[in-house]
């Protein structure tokens, strides 16, 4: 049972982690955002590698290796994501491959126990379907209901950072922490639900090693922290975009 319990956690972690979020917004698109939000957001789409580039991307597939450091627990992971609103994670860890993915309708998953498709339901469904709006909360915040606040600025070991606040219309925030010099998200905060202790974990991600990758910047590390412990750490060996993944790789199996 204490397997089967840390195989929901990390499919509940994995969930916001690996995508790094690719912003482009205009004034008009987040009008109830404010002011030195969209700032700070501006600033950040140019060292993401400009709109024109982060426009044009259609699909990723990112693979590297995770460590669970909490349990002793090492595999590999593979994160696909293609717009509009797909998503789907392949998992291999103790030996086993579990697969969670979003075809932009119906979220799925294999069940580590029984080895059987299932479909996401609850609390699941709704970060999986917040996970596959990708680009979009950026590109068309209102349309969501999302709105980006400034919470001015801090400072941890040495560097400067921009605190965004941004808050889901259905009231869920995640805290994002821009680099006031590189521009670029490095650390992010949120609560998310503990499937060991049935309350809500306070989950704070770090990314860093930042490569350009077809002219984008993406972090190669995340390491993640769960109330203040060291949980998982993921290591990316390669990122790729515009490969034309098929949308039958969404799908439900």
């Amino acid at each position: 049972m204490k397997r089967n319990l840390v195989f929901g956690l990390t499919f509940v972690l994995l969930l916001g982690l690996l995508a790094s979020p690719l912003p482009i917004l205009t004034a008009q698109e987040a009008a109830k955002s404010d002011p030195k939000a969209l700032q700070v957001l501006e600033k950040m789409i140019e060292a993401m590698g400009g709109r024109k580039v982060l426009r044009a991307v259609k699909d990723m597939t990112a693979t590297g290796t995770l460590e669970i450091v909490m349990q002793g627990m090492a595999g590999s992971a593979t994160l696909y994501t293609k717009t509009p609103q797909k998503f789907r994670m392949d998992i291999e860890l103790m030996g086993m491959l579990i697969t969670q993915a979003y075809d932009g309708e119906i979220g799925w998953f294999t069940n580590p126990q029984s080895g059987a498709v299932e479909e996401l339901t609850g609390e699941q469904l709704v970060q999986m379907k917040r996970q596959a709006l990708g680009d979009s909360v950026y590109l068309e915040p209102e349309k969501h209901g999302i709105v980006y606040t400034h919470q001015g600025q801090e400072k941890l070991e040495d560097t400067a950072y921009d605190v965004l606040r941004m808050v889901y219309a259905d009231g869920y925030e995640v805290t994002l922490y821009i680099d006031t010099q590189t521009h670029l998200v490095n650390k992010t905060k949120s609560l998310q639900p503990n499937m060991m202790t049935g309350a809500e974990s306070l989950m704070e991600s770090y990314t860093t090693d930042y490569r350009k990758i077809e002219g984008m910047m993406a972090a190669f590390n995340i390491t993640q922290y769960m109330d203040g412990e060291e949980f998982m750490i993921i290591t990316l060996d390669e990122v790729k975009f515009n490969t034309g993944l098929d949308d039958s790789l969404f799908a439900k199996q």
